[in-house]
């Protein structure tokens, strides 16, 4: 995986995407590296895992448009399928991801940094879809995911325009949690996912599944899919020690994932 690097602290994953002279630009090989570094979680171990991209000027500054420039349009779509079975992974990885957004977060960028459960962002943060001004739709997740985080209407606006938006206004339209100085973005993600890691990791599993299949489906299907994860919960280990430790008035509380 030359072109991702990935360490553990504790139960935190730290996914980072480390092509910095390209900008850490997606090309097939990028994309590869970061389906195999996802497949390397110890899922057993790491309860919450962080993406973000080498340097300090940019998360992803998108797809890489050498790469793009010569496809036909069979070509074109299977670089589309990559790119999306790659970001969909992310969204439906067993537990939470952090998106920590240090810089341009374009196209691809952008896409990826929606395909995770949370966004925060540096101050010089960049997001946009430009790809209307090469020709192109966005091809990643872009034109659903956008929608879907922000409104029909903004996103129709942004991709439509090929409008970049600083993080403030990313703040603004909810596409981003929350903005930090760029020295203080990572260890905000951090704590963040310290703050997710110490729960029972059964229930905050349970949750991301709820949520996201919960989204696809109308309110009556959608809350059968809660009932059947928050019975899902009970008779875990977890769900005891977690309800004793209430009971007993413990502060300490010891998950272990089963």
């Amino acid at each position: 995986m030359s072109n991702v690097l990935y360490e553990v602290k504790g139960n935190i994953g730290i996914l980072t995407i480390s092509r910095e002279k390209a900008l850490n630009a997606l090309n097939s090989e990028v994309l590869a590296d970061i389906d195999a570094a996802l497949d390397a979680v110890d899922l057993d171990v790491v309860r919450c895992l962080i993406i973000t991209g080498a340097g300090q000027k940019s998360f992803v500054a998108g797809a890489d448009i050498g790469e793009m420039s010569t496809l036909t349009k069979a070509e074109g779509e299977a670089f589309g399928k990559k790119g999306n079975d790659v970001f969909r992974k992310i969204e439906t990885f067993p537990i939470p991801v952090i998106a920590a957004v240090n810089g341009f977060a374009l196209g691809g960028g952008c896409e990826i940094s929606m395909s995770c459960d949370i966004r925060i962002c540096s101050d010089n943060a960049v997001f946009g879809q430009p790809e209307t001004g090469l020709g192109i739709t966005p091809g990643f997740g872009g034109t659903q995911r956008l929608a879907r985080l922000v409104s029909p209407g903004m996103a129709k606006q942004l991709i439509y325009t090929a409008r970049n938006i600083k993080a403030d206004e990313a703040y603004r339209i909810g596409l981003v949690n929350a903005v930090y100085p760029q020295e203080e973005l990572m260890p905000a993600a951090e704590k963040m996912a310290a703050a997710i890691a110490k729960n029972a990791p059964i229930a905050v599993r349970n949750c991301k599944k709820a949520i996201n299949d919960g989204l696809q489906v109308g309110m009556d299907e959608a809350v059968v899919i809660e009932e059947k994860l928050f019975g899902d919960c009970f008779e875990t280990h977890d769900q005891v020690e977690g309800m004793s430790a209430f009971l007993e008035k413990r502060k300490e509380k010891n998950f272990i994932n089963k």
